[in-house]
């Protein structure tokens, strides 16, 4: 059992490191394309990437999947469609605000969600407890003094990241939702279709679409279509057998501080001391969000809060 959760742990800390460098690939990739090209290119691969996943499932579930009415294929349409929405505002909040602020930030201020999930659930009923509220604080103090200039203003990009957590926080709690009513990976796969036809139809109005930048961009597309989503969810979905809750959550917030080294390593992104504290502060409020999953092994909550990471 614990050689089962030390190889749980392994994979949901590769899965973080996947999604984490996935920061890296967006904004080398936006170098030859637009955002909203890439986006279109990055989830329509990712969609495409779950196909093989979902006959497996299919094959391996054919009698559950009937018997439960999971696979309708109406309601995976139309939630699927409501998810991909919510998730190409987010994802173009993120890739946009990507073009004014480094991989590191962004990854940390993205991954504020984890706070906002539990306190935006607030307004559907769901309660909140003090450690949720403390992390949310020790979080927001690590957000003045990563983006928050001395004169107290905020960087255009910073200020798209912080939005878009807001609604990758929508996202998720939008996501927990549906995925208790139809099949997570062929929702997954449809919201991510959603996304890409959204995401190329703006493309297609406001940006200038070459087939030579688009093979520049080939590696980018590939790391953000393929190993953020059809790999580490896969990881992620075999790591969720033996995993406990405290070291899912762990891994959630992992992701930040591999957004920050790939900014690091292969980018040459460097902060101020400032920022390093900041970071420091917002991973800190992360935890002690998540302090209860260390208590209990609510493994259903957490895994309705990674599911929606493979978007990352």
């Amino acid at each position: 059992m614990i050689n089962k959760e030390l190889r749980a742990s392994f994979l949901l800390l590769l899965t973080a490191a996947i999604w984490g460098f996935a920061f890296v690939a967006q904004r080398v990739g936006m170098q030859y394309i637009g955002a909203f090209t890439f986006n279109g290119i990055r989830f329509a691969l990712g969609s495409l990437s779950l196909v093989p996943i979902i006959r497996y499932f299919e094959k391996k579930n054919k009698d559950k999947e009937k018997e439960v009415n999971r696979g309708n294929p109406k309601l995976i349409f139309k939630y699927g469609f409501i998810a991909g929405g919510v998730l190409f505002i987010a994802a173009t909040l993120q890739q946009v605000g990507m073009i004014y602020t480094t991989a590191g930030k962004a990854g940390f201020i993205t991954s504020l969600y984890i706070v906002l999930v539990p306190i935006l659930s607030i307004l559907i009923r769901q309660r909140s407890t003090s450690n949720i509220w403390v992390g949310a604080i020790v979080a927001a103090i690590g957000l003045y003094f990563l983006s928050i200039n001395e004169d107290l203003t905020i960087e255009f990009g910073d200020l798209l990241q912080l939005i878009g957590a807001f609604f990758w926080a929508t996202h998720i709690i939008v996501i927990g939702f549906f995925v208790s009513k139809v099949d997570a990976i062929k929702l997954s796969s449809m919201q991510f279709a959603t996304c890409s036809i959204l995401s190329f139809v703006v493309a297609f109005i406001f940006e200038d679409i070459q087939i030579a930048n688009i093979g520049y961009a080939l590696i980018p597309l590939l790391y953000g279509g393929l190993m953020s989503v059809g790999i580490a969810y896969t990881l992620q979905v075999v790591a969720q057998r033996h995993a406990k809750a405290s070291h899912a959550a762990i891994a959630l917030s992992m992701e930040a501080v591999f957004a920050a080294i790939g900014g690091m390593v292969l980018l040459g992104e460097r902060m101020a001391f400032r920022g390093y504290f900041g970071s420091a502060l917002m991973l800190a409020g992360m935890l002690i969000s998540q302090a209860d999953n260390f208590k209990k092994r609510n493994r259903k909550t957490v895994e309705a809060d990674q599911h929606n990471l493979l978007t990352k």
